[in-house]
């Protein structure tokens, strides 16, 4: 199936964006009345027919809509705070999508090594996962965000923080609630700070373990989010 994203479908008429039809005529060699199909991000999945294959806007014709197209049966979601190297934040971002996530939210923390990213480089790499995995929703990625702001914003009852501290004993699985929305913190390459881990006790937020390993951030991040992946398969079958 030849996906592509547009955010903005209107009518039964539509042109894709320039550099949208440049990879479906250069690149695919799509031909006028070949068949497409346009996801929105927002569960839209639409079916149709080339009119007219120009390199710099293609144009369509729609002749089917479906609606909840690829809609996650679970909200996962996973606020970290970004590596020093952009490379494996990206990294983590292109898995995640794959696997599924609802929201991505990026965190400034005391010992953070990175505090700013390129927000547009990371949702280009989220569509192109999305197209990649076949799906149809795009998960919300939100900027850089400091940590106590967070925590103060946050649904307390579904967040848990994963730290290295001896009082993270329990996992994921054990604190799972099935068919409720869960949201895992992640911490920067040294972890949490003290202050930070009791600011969440405080604002209600319970720890979790990821295991006896230490894990580099992308790749707990990682682990985190295919966890809640699998628990759902298992504590909330169809």
């Amino acid at each position: 199936m030849h996906l592509f994203y547009t955010p903005h479908i209107e009518g039964e008429l539509f042109t894709l964006p320039e550099e949208e039809s440049k990879h479906c005529t250069r690149v695919l060699r799509l031909q006028q009345g070949d068949t497409v199909h346009l996801v929105d991000g927002k569960g839209g999945l639409f079916t149709a027919i080339i009119q007219e294959a120009h390199p710099k806007r293609c144009q369509l014709q729609i002749i089917d809509k479906q609606v909840d197209y690829g809609k996650l049966p679970y909200v996962a979601q996973i606020a970290v705070a970004p590596t020093k190297n952009l490379d494996r934040m990206e990294w983590f971002v292109e898995k995640a999508v794959e696997i599924g996530i609802s929201k991505i939210f990026f965190l400034e923390c005391e010992h953070s090594e990175r505090r700013n990213l390129r927000l547009d480089r990371m949702e280009k790499i989220a569509v192109s996962a999305m197209k990649q995995s076949q799906k149809g929703f795009l998960p919300l990625l939100h900027d850089m965000m400091p940590y106590q702001k967070f925590i103060m914003q946050c649904d307390a009852q579904h967040t848990f923080i994963a730290h290295l501290e001896d009082d993270a004993t329990k996992s994921i699985r054990q604190m799972y609630k099935p068919g409720q929305p869960h949201c895992i913190l992640i911490g920067p390459e040294g972890d949490f700070s003290k202050q930070e881990i009791q600011a969440a006790y405080e604002a209600g937020i319970k720890p979790v373990t990821l295991g006896s390993s230490r894990l580099r951030t992308e790749t707990a991040a990682l682990v985190a989010c295919h966890t809640l992946h699998i628990l759902h398969d298992i504590c909330d079958p169809l």
